[in-house]
């Protein structure tokens, strides 16, 4: 049933358990009742009222078609019926008849204590401002190392097959377990491909615990295109019609420096030295420290 109208103009007065004495006006004109209040302490020490006795309110308003509205000292606390609320406010109430007033003037309610709630509180929790996380840029992080046991990580090549050729099958790999792993055409190779050179390519594991290509013969891919290539996880390694691709598990792929993935993707990383060999590497540069 809508269709409701209020005609109100009362000045009120009310003295709590403490004796504090708080004033204020109730008018309405209409559909609308607004309520101003000249202070908010008897409020928040007596206690506020939960979302679950003031839900109801608010839902019985909306469907008469009134709106109350109340003002404190500081500006508008809240709006309960028929009113438009936020998207974002809702997630707090759970009510779109509820709509939240300034943040200034819902301050004073969340500085002193309510009484339990058996529900949700009208105001959200006490969230200290700012509003958004802090950052402190001055903060000291220590740069450590994913590096685990030598060889470990699973280190493999994985024949690479684009969707045309694929048949649906597992890719097969190769485990690279031993300090030299040949790759070409000769029946000596580790790994036999036709259409090689008889040894077209070897992966040394070297001191260091990373697996290094040294080509022999032509080889393209995401590798450097002359010298030696440390192999980091997903290079790409083209020989003639073969393609592998090298894989190690990041807690164990030593990356810049000597922890995580190449680069860090664009995190600051400083001077590590490695335990393994005494030295330093810096943007893929060593040094001796």
């Amino acid at each position: 049933m809508n269709g409701f109208r209020l005609d109100m103009d009362l000045d009120f007065s009310f003295t709590d358990e403490s004796g504090t004495v708080t004033r204020g006006t109730a008018r309405a004109g209409g559909s609308e009742v607004r309520i101003a209040v000249d202070g908010l302490e008897s409020f928040s020490s007596n206690g506020m009222p939960s979302l679950d006795e003031i839900r109801p309110l608010a839902q019985t308003l909306a469907e008469r078609g009134l709106t109350v509205v109340v003002d404190g000292p500081d500006g508008h606390i809240v709006s309960l019926g028929a009113v438009t609320s936020p998207a974002s406010q809702r997630l707090i109430t759970r009510s779109p008849h509820i709509k939240l007033g300034k943040l200034g003037a819902l301050a004073p309610l969340m500085k002193r204590g309510r009484r339990p709630a058996r529900g949700f509180s009208l105001l959200p929790p006490q969230t200290p401002l700012p509003l958004m996380p802090t950052v402190r840029r001055s903060i000291v992080r220590h740069v450590t190392t994913t590096h685990h046991t030598r060889g470990s990580g699973r280190p493999r090549l994985i024949f690479v097959q684009d969707s045309a050729t694929w048949n649906g099958q597992v890719p097969r790999e190769f485990t690279l377990s031993r300090e030299i792993v040949r790759i070409g055409s000769d029946e000596s190779s580790d790994i036999q491909l036709a259409g090689l050179d008889g040894i077209h390519a070897e992966i040394v594991h070297n001191a260091d615990d990373e697996y290094v290509l040294v080509p022999h013969g032509r080889v393209t891919g995401s590798v450097a295109p002359t010298g030696e290539s440390i192999l980091r996880t997903g290079a790409r390694i083209q020989m003639g019609q073969w393609c592998l691709a090298y894989f190690r598990e990041e807690f164990a792929d030593h990356g810049r420096p000597f922890g995580g993935r190449s680069g860090g993707e664009l995190a600051y990383q400083a001077p590590q030295l490695d335990p393994r060999t005494g030295t330093t590497e810096v943007d893929g540069s060593r040094g001796i420290s």
